[in-house]
This record gives C-alpha cells, sequence and structure tokens, in this order.
C-alpha cells in the first residue's frame, strides 16, 4: 500500500502510541462504573480525579474548574448557553472568524433573541483589532459575553488572551475563550489570565477522540448542560468517559513535558514548506500572519486561483497527501471558508497544511514536487 502524507493535524492528530498503552486497562479489566461505591467503582474514580489533577495543574487551575466533556464544540456549547441564560449575558461580542462551534451557537441565540450579537473588525493580517473590541465594549452598560478563539484553525493567528481578558476585566464582560488549537500546543497559565471558560479536546494533541474539557473559573456558578445524572460533580450528566478522560490527561502530560523540543521542531517544518513554495510555485501567498503571532502547527497557503488549483485538494487525495481546504468540520460542504471570505483576500484556492511531530522534511519535499507537477 503506497505511503500516505498527512498534512491536516489541524483537524486531527493520530494518537501517541503511550496514550493508547495508558488507555488500554481501562477498556479492558478496569470496567468498573465511576459512580459504583465497589472496588470496581472506586478504581476508575480514583483514575478519573488523578486524571483531573494532573490537567489542573499543566494549566495552572484548581481541580475544582476542570470537567470533562465530550469535546471542544460541547464544551463552548456549554459555556455560552451558560453566559447568557444563567449569567445573564444580554449582549454577545464575537468575531467572523470564529470556529462554527462558537458562530453557530451565538447565531442561534442572536436569532431566539435571548442575545445581541455584535462582531469586532479584523486588520488586514486577520487578527482581532483589539481597540476596535475596547470600543465595543464602551459603548454599551449591557452585560456582555465576549467570545474569541486563542487561535484560529484555518490561518494560525493568535489573540492574546491576556489582553482580551483585562479588557473583559475593565468592563466587567464575561470572557470565553476557543483554546481547541492552543491546549496541548502552548503554556497557559490561567492563574495570570482574567478568562471565564476555556475549551479543549484530546485529539487535536495526540490524544483520543470524543473527550473534552472546560474549564470553568470558579468566579462563576453555572447550570448543567446536560441533565440525567450527578457525574463531573453535578454539571455534566452521564456515566464518563473513562478511557478518554485517562488519555486526554496522558496526552496533556506528554504535550506538556516535550513541548519545547517538539514546538521548534513542528515550527521549523512549517518555515521549510514556506520557502519551498516560495521558491517553487510563482504567485503563492499565505494567509493570516504567518511569520507574526501564529499558531507553529498551521500554515494556511493561497495559490493562484485557476481550474488546476481548483482542483489541487481532490488531486493531493489522489496521490495520498492529506490536507484541507479549512475547518475539517466543514468539510462535506460545498462552500467557501468562512475565515477567508471574511478576510477579503484575492480570489485563491486555499490549502490548509498542519503539521505534529510525526511529519518530516522529505514528506514536505515530496508534497511540493507533487503540487508543482499538479499545477
Amino acid at each position: 500500500m503506497t505511503q500516505r502524507i498527512y498534512f491536516d493535524n489541524a483537524a486531527t492528530t493520530p494518537m501517541d502510541p503511550l496514550v493508547v498503552q495508558e488507555m488500554l486497562p481501562y477498556l479492558s479489566s478496569h470496567f468498573g462504573n465511576p459512580s459504583s461505591i465497589y472496588s470496581y467503582g472506586r478504581e476508575n474514580r480514583l483514575a478519573i480525579e488523578k486524571s483531573r489533577k494532573t490537567v489542573a495543574a499543566i494549566l495552572n487551575a484548581q481541580p475544582s474548574e476542570i470537567f470533562f466533556t465530550s469535546g471542544g464544540t460541547e464544551s463552548s456549547n456549554t459555556a455560552i448557553f451558560n453566559a447568557v441564560r444563567t449569567l445573564n449575558c444580554k449582549r454577545i461580542i464575537t468575531s467572523p472568524v470564529e470556529h462554527h462551534a462558537t458562530l453557530h451557537t451565538v447565531e442561534f441565540l442572536s436569532k431566539n433573541q435571548e442575545a445581541t450579537l455584535e462582531y469586532v473588525k479584523l486588520l488586514p493580517n486577520g487578527h482581532v483589532d483589539l481597540a476596535d473590541l475596547e470600543l465595543l465594549l464602551q459603548a454599551s452598560d449591557t452585560k456582555t459575553l465576549v467570545t474569541l478563539m486563542h487561535a484560529n484553525n484555518e490561518i494560525g493567528n493568535i489573540t492574546d488572551l491576556y489582553q482580551v481578558g483585562e479588557l473583559c476585566k475593565l468592563y466587567g464582560a464575561i470572557f470565553h475563550a476557543d483554546t481547541v488549537q492552543t491546549v496541548g500546543h502552548f503554556t497557559i497559565d490561567l492563574s495570570a489570565i482574567h478568562v471565564d471558560f476555556i475549551t479543549a479536546a484530546g485529539h487535536k494533541f495526540h490524544g483520543p477522540k470524543g473527550i473534552g474539557m472546560l474549564y470553568i473559573s470558579q468566579r462563576n456558578k453555572i447550570n448543567p448542560f446536560i441533565h440525567g445524572g450527578g457525574q463531573e460533580r453535578n454539571m455534566r450528566a452521564g456515566t464518563e468517559n473513562i478511557y478518554g478522560i485517562i488519555g486526554f490527561a496522558k496526552a496533556l502530560e506528554i504535550a506538556n513535558e516535550n513541548h519545547a523540543v517538539e514546538s521548534a521542531y513542528i515550527l521549523s517544518l512549517k518555515k521549510y514548506l514556506k520557502e519551498k513554495l516560495e521558491e517553487n510555485i510563482p504567485g503563492v501567498v499565505f494567509n493570516g500572519d504567518p511569520e507574526g503571532n501564529s499558531l507553529y502547527t498551521v500554515l494556511s497557503v493561497g495559490f493562484p486561483h485557476n481550474e488546476k488549483s481548483g482542483m489541487l485538494l481532490f488531486n493531493l487525495d489522489i496521490h495520498h497527501i492529506c490536507a484541507s481546504g479549512g475547518s475539517a468540520c466543514s468539510s462535506g460542504a460545498n462552500q467557501g471558508s468562512h475565515v477567508i471570505t471574511a478576510l477579503k483576500t484575492e480570489k485563491q484556492s486555499t490549502v490548509r497544511f498542519s503539521f505534529s511531530k510525526y511529519n518530516t522534511k522529505e514528506e514536505i519535499d515530496q508534497t511540493v514536487e507533487k503540487i508543482k507537477t499538479l499545477l
């Protein structure tokens, strides 16, 4: 079988073998329900709480502030709905380039007339205009939810959580940050940031799918999003995804331990691909702020739009190279990227390449050569 090249790690990452190894006992012998009072249950309850402490320590939060969910989408929905319905935010400020887990949720609340919705302006390079954010916060006394992602999943631009948090603190706003692309990839110190909610998904940093995390600052008391049981300290009903939780904590632990070496290596891959494309493909452009405040894992590339470049993703796939046009959550939808549209770039064929510790420069060389022949 032909070896495939995988450059879509912002969509999902392969699981680390050490994570799989850590999970295996909980898929076999450690099968107890954590809510049961006998030994099988108590052992798994202990394992969950140990995982919670691991995650909290890495993020510099309290274990009581960490709640396990099914993923980033559920976490963001829980935070946003509660900000409006429990914390009484009647106004929402977001950006036009958020993940659909945020955008579709705030649009629903707006259409349902539960909150008004406003969008902060973007700078020409795609960054959120923090001066405009402050003007929006100044403009109304209505209690406001600010929901902005830490790093954009399509173009990689990073928003300064500290600065946004300080503005929210100054104007009494609730702050939800979608950190799905950055937990497991950056050092996040929650004790130093004024943020009310952050989110994470295990499969973005070599952990399992179907497991996520929601941080809820101890400042806030909110209601469950899912009802029917007392799990997660009455915050999320349903028997816990025990092996997912174990895998999430182990993956985050590995990512944290190896962060310095792996982030430098992955950044070198991103820079190498950018240089190779500039050398070999006339007219190529890069979306966002790739050499500035940007994810080291993501490079959004714009190829001059024509018949050949329009079929580039499809043809790369035929040649066993996996990349993306944008968010994997929208793949299969016959529409352009809302992020690229919001940037008002020249007409281009966009390909997002995203990298992990398992990628190599040899794979980049092969990919660039294939792009040359396809274009």
